[in-house]
């Protein structure tokens, strides 16, 4: 176990030297991406999520749960995310190049979700029970879009090749990138990675910049953790994984409005 950890270790160290240091920028500032998602290409991660994410609109679609494509509902959402799309790239230059899609499936689910690579779903029930302005949509979009932005799931993923490479890993020091095509193909499930404590608050803070650039309110995420506190009862919300939001999340999101409120009023005024 000592040596696994060892060698997880030295591939970390080579990950890091590698990994973008933080930049001072106008907004919140949540540091570089993990070195972890760096021990996995991001092209393997975005064809995976590809392929998922058309397993999953041809299962719902197959349940008749699709939404068409004039639906009153999805126009909003495309809408929404066509505002927040071109303020991506600036959190990922991969983005700029992403095939951007949004759908919209009918469930009774309080969910959202982004894949890597755009590939965006919300569920009615998020939409319907929380009764969501456009503001509250576009929290929860760039909160969603954040975490593909932030290559969250890559870095789940890499994390799991440094921590099960062991004593195989020097060998294949090389091929660091071929064994990362190893783990997603052997089997990674997207929608059901769970990300930690600081992915959803990075995804928190990302989420409110990008919404406020796209000239949305961000004090909405304010009355939207407030709606899903209310619905929750004190309980996590799916769509945010198993861990608990609770007052320091929404005391952090209150910390950092003095950092995109002017970027909301200046895009109110272009």
């Amino acid at each position: 176990m000592d040596a696994e950890r060892g060698w997880a270790q030295v591939l970390l160290a080579a990950a890091l030297l590698a990994a973008p240091l933080a930049w001072a920028r106008d907004g919140v500032e949540v540091g570089g991406n993990s070195a972890f998602s760096k021990l996995v290409p991001a092209e393997s991660v975005e064809q995976t999520a590809r392929a998922q994410y058309q397993q999953t609109l041809q299962q719902a679609n197959q349940q008749q749960a699709l939404a068409p494509a004039n639906h009153p509902q999805l126009l909003r959402l495309r809408r929404i995310a066509a505002r927040i799309i071109p303020f991506t790239a600036d959190w990922n230059p991969r983005a700029k190049d992403w095939q951007w899609q949004v759908n919209l499936i009918g469930s009774n689910q309080i969910n959202a979700w982004c894949m890597p690579g755009g590939k965006i779903a919300f569920y009615t029930g998020i939409l319907d029970t929380l009764k969501l302005t456009d503001d509250e949509v576009a929290a929860v979009m760039g909160h969603e879009i954040a975490h593909a932005l932030r290559e969250h799931a890559r870095e789940r993923m890499g994390k799991s090749v440094a921590t099960n490479l062991g004593a195989n890993l020097l060998s294949q020091w090389l091929g660091a990138g071929q064994l990362g095509n190893t783990v997603i193909g052997g089997g990674a499930q997207l929608l059901s990675l769970q990300f930690s404590r600081s992915d959803e608050s990075e995804a928190d803070l990302v989420g409110l910049e990008l919404a406020a650039r796209a000239g949305f309110d961000p004090r909405a995420g304010i009355t939207l953790w407030q709606k899903m506190a209310a619905q929750n009862k004190g309980a996590p919300p799916q769509w945010l994984s198993t861990h608990p939001a609770g007052s320091t999340r929404i005391a952090e999101m209150q910390k950092n409005l003095p950092r995109v409120l002017p970027l909301y009023e200046q895009a109110k005024k272009s």
